[in-house]
């Protein structure tokens, strides 16, 4: 049977209410990390052909999900951190209940138009037009190729062995698997130099662009990133901007880490001309600590968004388009979406814009106070000072003791840091970005990096 009855209901949904009560609960002392080796062929075993028992098979996911980095947790301070709201995670509950269809509005209209509301506040934040409009997508990278496809209808008229696109060595590579998607060769994305603090060089950007025009090359496409991967730097937005302005080019802004500080009087600062974007991809998975799995797409005219992915269907002649909502399937690559808008409104008016804007200025004054305590440390070295909230250091004796720092700091399990490499060294980065970490979560951070790197 596939329909159970209520009593049985009841029992499942009540074993994994338990479930995340115990898990969430269990979070502040959990391992930041396991790293023990797993043996897989408990969880390799195919469906059988008769039915399970509910709380084995609730015993084997658990099993399965302590195996892992624990990225719910204050101690993960790696890659960028997903801190799984619960509020977020109850409205998908209920969003998958009732399992309703949005990729058109007229299915469900109530439901888009709280979706749509969402939206609309995120690019009055951003400043942008009135024309201006969105979607949630599955992450920033579905959000890029469908930014980056508007782009090139918009700018070329279509697919263009001239096109060119312009990024740096720092840009997220969602960008390039993008263009390479969207028809573009590796050639045809050009990678502009970069200045001491890892910015885009505007006056690199602006050569290279004149250069390209006079080979017969057609530039369509400059992207600015707020706040990189590897260093959480933000690229000089307004200057690029007016760049892109002057030159006919799409500007995007590859927001997906740096984006959602913009609701903060800093993060507005540091993300200075973002409101000039033509587009903007967000990932509040990341900077609004909401479960994997939740993108944003904004641009300044939607229409030209609508313009490069709409199409119809005979079957779709039913179904009523003359209403003031949008139809999300006609803005972006997917035609079956889930309905990802409760995962955004519940929170936001749950809690409230505030709390989330207080819990983003904690992650800047909690980052600045990592950069000073290891900037203080002559068993380290700190190249950058961070622009939001990702803190980069290394062995000042080289890449094998940045290697051995790693590996010492999460072996404590305690907190879990990632590394990548700048001008060609090893190098470790930490970011404060969890709504669990607070300061002293950090503390002990910083304690254990310093006698880790003591002891290296």
């Amino acid at each position: 049977m596939l329909e159970p009855d209520r009593e049985t209901r009841s029992a499942w949904t009540d074993a994994v209410g338990a479930f995340v009560e115990n898990f969430v609960a269990g979070l502040e002392k959990a391992p930041a990390s396991d790293t023990e080796p797993v043996d897989l062929a408990e969880f390799l075993v195919e469906p059988p052909e008769r039915p399970g028992a509910f709380d084995e098979l609730l015993a084997t996911f658990t099993r399965a999900a302590g195996h892992a980095v624990e990225t719910n947790g204050p101690g993960y301070l790696g890659y960028f951190p997903s801190g799984g709201l619960l509020s977020s995670v109850l409205a998908e509950t209920l969003a998958q209940t009732v399992n309703r269809f949005t990729g058109v509005a007229d299915t469900a209209p109530a439901l888009v138009a709280m979706e749509h509301a969402v939206l609309r506040w995120f690019c009055r934040a951003f400043d942008l037009p009135d024309t201006a409009g969105g979607v949630v997508t599955s992450g920033a990278s579905i959000a890029t190729l469908a930014a980056l496809t508007a782009a090139r209808e918009d700018r070329l008229g279509g697919p263009d062995p001239l096109g060119t696109i312009y990024v740096t060595e720092h840009t997220h590579y969602c960008v390039a698997k993008a263009a390479r998607i969207a028809g573009f060769t590796s050639a045809q994305v050009r990678v502009v130099p970069v200045d001491e603090d890892l910015r885009m060089d505007l006056h690199a950007a602006e050569a290279l662009i004149a250069d390209d025009r006079a080979r017969g090359l057609r530039p369509f496409l400059l992207v600015g990133t707020a706040g990189s991967t590897s260093t959480g730097t933000v690229d000089p937005l307004d200057a690029l901007g007016a760049l892109a302005g002057r030159e006919g080019l799409w500007f995007h802004v590859d927001g997906a880490y740096g984006g959602s500080f913009q609701l903060t009087e800093r993060g507005q600062a540091v993300l200075h001309g973002v409101h000039r974007a033509d587009s903007i991809t967000l990932d509040p998975h990341k900077s609004l600590f909401l479960p994997y799995g939740t993108g944003l797409l904004l641009v300044r005219d939607e229409a030209r968004l609508r313009a490069a992915h709409a199409d119809d269907g005979h079957y779709l002649q039913d179904i009523d388009r003359e209403h003031d909502l949008p139809d999300y399937a006609d803005l972006g690559p997917e035609l079956t979406r889930e309905y990802r808008g409760l995962r955004l409104w519940l929170p936001l008016h749950l809690h409230g814009v505030a709390a989330f804007r207080a819990e983003l200025d904690e992650k800047l004054d909690l980052a600045a106070l990592v950069h000073r305590e290891l900037s203080a440390d002559r068993n380290l070295e700190v190249p950058l000072e961070p622009d939001l909230t990702v803190v980069v250091f290394r062995s000042p004796f080289g890449d094998a003791t940045t290697e051995r720092l790693l590996q010492r700091i999460n072996g404590t399990r305690r907190i879990f840091l990632s590394s990548t490499r700048l001008d060609g060294k090893h190098t470790l980065r930490l970011c404060v970005l969890s709504h669990r970490t607070h300061r002293a979560h950090v503390e002990e951070a910083i304690a254990i990096v310093r006698g880790a790197a003591r002891e290296s």
